[in-house]
């Protein structure tokens, strides 16, 4: 088992805890990693992470894809590798409609067929085996769309990538775990519970796997669970900033018939709060919805509580481990306290 740590919160004002940052490094973490939204961008982030730690690896969890173009991401995260001396790794993700159609103001589309055009045409820059030239839905390289000036030319990326740089995706939804089995390195869910692998994730990463071209199992590729921990004797109080996350992704990121994550914790058995959540957040009932995330969904997919309960629950995590079912735990905390308890059981 891995561990990684989150390296930036959202919010006004960009905050990285790079002292905490460091001292994850200095227990062993083996990564950290940016995100990005409406607000702060993750490669940026990322940059300022690589260049304060040293045996660290610094990913972004997630770059949204169509808010760049896939040269551009190529670019990038080549030249970050190349400054990190190897360290950065690339994740990517579609989003959601909202925030792709409301504020990169591109329209959506179809998120799978994108995904896989875009790393198609990224390992093709990296490989630099020949010039550049795509033919898909979406992309065109060179282009011939309207406008154009029909001058573009094919091109060999000057930069030398490293096509071993892993690729991860986000996704939850079962045609996008299935999507991620096949294309990537590695995939990112949140709200994960360790003990139902073979419900949430094995039948679409294993339908993902058979269509890979070469072999692929859980022995090559890497599940990252994004996990929140906090050590505290108050724990109905401490779950809160975790219910407000559930609630904020439940609730509110996407359309009342259109949100991934509210179906995701639907087919994890919580289809009864997961609808209340919904209404509520929707109707503008922010902290109504907030307490109607149950504490069993908290202890299912997050580590809050004191020191002893954090230790039994890892338990779980550690044999998810062992199974190969849980590669590397991405860990949400502001405490070194929580990072001891999770180094000292893990690492």
């Amino acid at each position: 088992m891995k561990l990684a740590i989150n390296a930036v919160s959202f919010g006004p004002k960009v905050r990285i805890n790079m002292d905490l940052i460091k001292h994850a490094e200095s227990l062993g973490f083996d990564s950290a990693w940016t995100a990005e939204a409406w607000g702060n961008d993750a490669v940026t982030t990322a940059t300022w992470v690589a260049a304060q730690t040293t045996t660290m690896k610094v990913g972004t969890a997630i770059m949204q894809m169509q808010a760049r173009t896939p040269a551009m991401t190529a670019m990038t995260a080549t030249t970050l590798n190349q400054l990190s001396e190897g360290r950065f790794m690339l994740g990517l993700g579609p989003s959601g409609p909202q925030v792709i159609e409301g504020w990169h103001g591109v329209p959506y589309g179809k998120p799978l067929t994108r995904t896989k055009e875009y790393i198609e045409i990224i390992r093709k820059i990296w490989a630099r085996e020949e010039k550049l030239e795509f033919e898909g839905e979406y992309y065109q390289i060179p282009t011939r769309a309207e406008g154009s000036s029909g001058l573009g030319k094919p091109l060999k990326s000057i930069l030398h990538g490293d096509p071993s740089i892993p690729i991860y995706t986000a996704s939850i939804s079962p045609k996008g775990l299935e999507c991620a089995g096949e294309v990537s390195d590695g995939v990112i869910p949140m709200m994960y519970d360790p003990e139902r692998y073979k419900e949430l994730l094995q039948p679409s990463l294993e339908a993902g796997f058979a269509k890979a071209k070469g072999e692929k199992s859980l022995a090559n590729f890497d599940i990252m669970v994004g996990c929140s921990c906090i050590v505290s004797d108050d724990v109905e109080n401490a779950m809160m900033p975790v219910k407000a996350n559930i609630a904020q992704y439940v609730g509110g990121m996407g359309a009342r018939n259109k949100n991934f994550y509210n179906d995701y914790a639907k087919r994890m058995g919580f289809e009864e709060a997961a609808v209340e959540i919904q209404d509520l957040f929707l109707s503008g009932k922010k902290n109504e919805a907030i307490a109607a995330v149950p504490n069993e969904l908290v202890d299912a997919v997050h580590l809050v509580g004191p020191a002893d309960k954090i230790r039994d629950r890892l338990q779980a995590w550690k044999a998810a481990g062992d199974r190969g079912e849980v590669s590397t735990m991405q860990i949400g905390a502001a405490q070194p306290e929580a990072l001891q308890i999770l180094a000292e059981e893990l690492l």
